[in-house]
């Protein structure tokens, strides 16, 4: 959680992959009594405007949010929260969880749905919200490296990029 602005607007960091696995006999009662600390949690934190960054690298598909808990949380929580969310920020966004949205979209309000924005890599979101109060979990900030490492080998491949060579070298 951070701040921005001002005003000093909330940022709350969701990272999915601390969510617990699905395979967990108590597993819905966990997710359950989560959502009620998330949006306990919300409720106090947030007066005015807020925006939430969901980090979903490093998560396995057994720890994702099912697309049944995600719409329970959409219709819990209270209106006032809703309308004070300027946008929701999905970092590292999956192709399931592309999907799961697109798909949803007919259900969701338009509103709701323009304050959805996905964001490739942690570089990407710096240049969108302050970084200096947002915590990122190494595990994330680990996957990031990864994956940007990967797509600069993938672009050099295609390219021969002789400095990419070099780094690959070292």
């Amino acid at each position: 959680t951070g701040y921005y602005g001002d005003g000093l607007n909330a940022i709350i960091v969701f990272a999915a992959c601390f969510l617990p696995d699905s395979s967990r006999t108590d597993y819905n009662y966990v997710m359950e009594n989560l959502f009620l600390y998330v949006i306990s949690t919300l409720e106090l934190m947030v007066a005015e405007d807020y925006m939430i960054v969901y980090l979903n690298g490093a998560t396995p598909r057994r720890r994702m949010p099912g697309l049944g808990w995600m719409k329970k949380c959409y219709q819990m929580i209270d209106r006032r929260l809703r309308k004070n969310l300027k946008s929701f920020i999905i970092v590292h966004p999956s192709w399931f969880i592309r999907t799961i949205l697109a798909v949803t979209r007919p259900f969701i309000s338009s509103k709701f749905s323009s304050k959805i924005q996905y964001v490739n890599t942690l570089a990407e979101l710096c240049e969108m919200i302050p970084m200096e109060y947002v915590h990122i979990p190494d595990s994330i900030v680990k996957y990031d490296e990864e994956k940007y490492i990967k797509r600069r080998m993938r672009t050099s491949c295609l390219s021969n990029d002789p400095e990419m060579a070099s780094v690959e070298q070292e």
